[in-house]
């Protein structure tokens, strides 16, 4: 059975397959915005007109002005909240297209097609790098490659906006199935569980903050 997923839902089946399967397949709970998401939220569209349209920066988010310059001097083609899709087999087709398996977005999308070279970058409000992943953007290198050929080599980045850090990757276009290839057997456990009806919870300390009240985990009370 193929899945349509994102690197955001992966994670949640990683954190909890019965979470996944009540926000994800049942739908019958809903993920409430929290004040981070909000926040976080407010820094993509602050970054995106910024980058889009020239547009000023919030004074609240003025911390952010020289990372945006930096980023809006890149050579190149720009692109903002790029969206893109692939098919199973890692061919590009649109977002929202039926035949996407796997969709995601690039925040910041620079596209220099006479050089090879593209830079992408995603933006994070985390306090801290301490824990950052890199997968998000292997996922978003790949697609970049599937849906601009021209493009053989990848500066990729998590940008922590508060805590002013950048953590750095690079990706080359030989790599692009290595790069999903990795995440596949986790793919194959929702597929498993999407089959077979299974959806274990997994206990963690966040179990107290998860939306699904009605699991034997969830002590929110």
């Amino acid at each position: 059975m193929s899945i349509k997923w994102s690197y955001s839902s992966l994670k949640t089946f990683q954190q909890c397959p019965k979470k996944y399967f009540h926000l994800k397949v049942a739908r019958d709970i809903k993920d409430a915005p929290t004040v981070a998401t909000m926040y976080g939220q407010a820094v993509h569209k602050a970054a995106e007109d910024f980058v889009k349209d020239g547009t000023a920066i919030p004074e609240k988010f003025a911390f952010m002005q020289p990372f945006l310059d930096t980023l809006a001097a890149i050579p190149g083609e720009k692109h903002v909240e790029f969206e893109m899709g692939l098919t199973e087999d890692l061919k590009p087709c649109a977002f929202d297209a039926e035949n996407a398996w796997w969709r995601g977005i690039a925040d910041f999308l620079a596209i220099d097609e006479a050089k090879g070279l593209a830079y992408s970058v995603d933006y994070k409000t985390s306090r801290s790098a301490r824990y950052a992943d890199k997968q998000q953007l292997d996922l978003v290198a790949a697609a970049i490659f599937a849906h601009f050929p021209k493009i053989t080599r990848i500066k990729s980045a998590l940008l922590f906006v508060v805590s002013k850090e950048f953590v750095r990757a690079e990706h080359v276009a030989d790599l692009k199935e290595a790069y999903v290839a990795k995440l596949r057997p986790d793919l194959a456990r929702i597929e498993a569980a999407m089959e077979n009806g299974v959806w274990n919870p997994i206990t963690g300390p966040l179990c107290r903050f998860c939306p699904v009240k009605q699991c034997e985990h969830n002590r929110s009370d």
